[in-house]
């Protein structure tokens, strides 16, 4: 009796022991349902895409390529895009690389205004910056225009042509390229710059025959992603190119949905090919940045650049620095800020202190459609900074420290948004939750997985940066002393990931507070944000009131970058 008893005693711990191995751990269920949500979120939406734009009822067809491609208007289509993306890129290019240079290696004066000049124009929106340079250089309404037509007796500036484009996009990605192009200045080991010049050449020899050469990998990865985020630009190719019928890729997407009825597998169409050409963007650019390598001259023994004298040049250079200031901070912020305080839009005059009003500021406290719109935008920033974060805390872990065979295959899913445009991410979503039987179209969720979905990416990079970081002996010592997964990845790593975290839900704050592309095709009424609310109100021709909202939104975004500075101070994170 006793042996059957001990027997069954054994088959029951074996049963149980069997059982347990299909029991997932914790662990188990954290890690797998982190790699499914960034799956689904990182390849759904294309797949639906491609799906919808090459299959129809009827099935496979490529008839919305024919109606996307198939005239001549798609000949100027492509040329405006590529005529616009690579300008804008060169624009910048030379403007960003030309303050980098004298801000790292010259004694130019006013060094204090690049700190503003960089950093401002990120916090202002695009559709902010695309509007105040409507009210400086429109033909009919430009304070531009108005202060120089009794010189030269019309309008002098045109906004509304793709040179107008060229010129406000590529000075709202000049703060970009310069903070790209100062890392490289600084990386650079100045003695080469000064055996030269000992050797008789002059600054200008110098900076072509071994200052460009030596940044070369950097330079094209700037023009490349400079050239990838015109592309993808949908605010100021919305707002001044359709004035005068001048489509790209995103406006073009945009009006085919416009349309009614709307035609889905056209402008799929156009969104694959503008997906195509981003793809292809930022595969060079990512070999550009590989072959840096081969133009690395930092050693282990460190250095200091000495100023570069510019002599009888520092007026001139001090003077470039107070014009760009003012053309890329100061002009476009000061219009906001005078025409928020008129009852309507007119070029300042003698009498405009006469003119001057609050109203527009007291209408938006007691309009419900901009409480609502600040709310929604409030929300998602902290709803998609707070998940994307969460989810990269654990996908770096995934990356850096498992075994998991695979793993860097969850790597590259998390950067695939990163080659979508905001407008083909609506649209691609668009594809999915208009099909789904759940009621998810329409309401703030989708706007929700929108920005979950596009600032993957970013999270991912910060995540990574700072998982690296941390020694994995520390992960290790607390295993050895009986703690779970989970208690020391909650306990020791998320402690020490915190900074990198933090920074990085900081930045996903603010960039989603101002995210317009791919909102503009997936919001319904009563569901806007900031960013829609101000593009309605420009398409209405309320400029006063629109003025008044943007110049709300700048000081809401100036108040987070705040916190953000100081709060990144206090938990440690310090950039030199």
């Amino acid at each position: 009796m006793a042996s059957v008893t001990t027997m069954l005693r054994s088959a029951g711990r074996a049963d149980a022991a069997g059982w347990r191995r299909f029991v997932p751990t914790p662990k188990v269920l954290i890690v797998g349902a982190v790699i499914v949500v960034i799956g689904y979120l990182a390849v759904v939406p294309l797949y639906y895409l491609l799906w919808g734009t090459f299959f129809g009822a009827d099935g496979f067809s490529l008839a919305g390529f024919g109606r996307a491609y198939g005239n001549d208007r798609i000949v100027g289509l492509v040329g405006n895009s590529l005529w616009f993306a690579f300008g804008a890129a060169i624009l910048s290019l030379v403007v960003g690389t030309g303050l980098a240079y004298l801000q790292v290696r010259t004694d130019v004066p006013f060094k204090s205004l690049f700190f503003a000049a960089s950093i401002i124009p990120l916090i202002i929106p695009g559709i902010l910056y695309t509007i105040a340079w409507i009210f400086l250089a429109s033909p009919d309404i430009g304070l531009i225009n108005a202060a120089l037509k009794p010189i030269f007796g019309g309008a002098v500036v045109d906004v509304f042509t793709v040179w107008g484009m060229i010129w406000v996009e590529g000075l709202h990605l000049s703060p970009l390229v310069f903070l790209l192009m100062v890392a490289a200045f600084r990386s650079m080991d100045p003695s080469l710059e000064e055996s030269a010049l000992m050797s008789g050449a002059s600054r200008w020899t110098v900076f072509r025959r071994v200052t460009v050469p030596l940044v070369r990998p950097a330079i094209v990865a700037a023009v490349l992603i400079m050239t990838v985020r015109s592309l993808e630009s949908f605010e100021v190719p919305a707002l001044l190119g359709l004035q005068n019928g001048i489509y790209v890729f995103t406006s073009r997407i945009y009006f085919t949905l416009r349309t009614y009825p709307p035609d889905l597998p056209a402008a799929g169409a156009l969104a694959t090919g503008l997906l195509m050409i981003a793809i292809v963007g930022v595969a060079l650019s990512s070999l550009a940045g590989r072959g840096e390598r081969t133009y690395q001259t930092i050693t282990g023994k460190g250095f200091r650049p000495r100023p570069m004298e510019l002599g009888r040049w520092k007026p001139v250079a001090g003077a470039a620095i107070v014009l760009y200031f003012a053309l890329t901070v100061v002009l476009p912020l000061l219009v906001l800020v005078y025409t928020s305080f008129l009852k309507f839009y007119r070029a300042p005059s003698k009498d405009m202190l006469t003119s001057l009003t609050l109203e527009n500021y007291q209408d938006l406290i007691h309009t419900s459609s901009a409480m609502t719109a600040l709310k929604n935008s409030v929300l998602l920033g902290v709803g998609s900074a707070t998940i994307v974060m969460a989810l990269m805390a654990i996908a770096a872990w995934i990356v850096v420290r498992s075994r998991i065979p695979g793993r860097k295959l969850l790597d590259h899913l998390s950067f695939l948004p990163l080659v979508v445009p905001g407008l083909v991410l609506g649209l691609a979503l668009s594809f999915v939750y208009l099909r789904s039987p759940i009621p998810i179209y329409g309401t703030l969720f989708i706007l929700l997985i929108a920005y979950v979905t596009r600032y993957l990416p970013y999270g991912m990079r910060y995540a990574v940066t700072s998982m690296h970081q941390i020694a994995s002996e520390l992960e290790e010592s607390a295993q050895v002393s009986g703690a779970s997964w989970w208690q020391s990845f909650r306990r020791v790593l998320l402690p020490l990931l915190a900074p990198g975290l933090v920074a990085g839900w900081i930045y996903i704050l603010v960039v989603s507070f101002r995210e317009l592309s791919s909102s503009i095709l997936l919001y319904s009424p009563g569901k806007e944000v900031l960013s829609i609310l101000i593009f309605e109100q420009f398409e209405n021709g309320q400029f006063p009131v629109l003025a008044a909202l943007g110049v709300v939104m700048v000081l809401t975004l100036v108040v987070l970058v705040s916190v953000a500075y100081k709060l990144g101070a206090k938990v440690g994170l310090k950039q030199d």
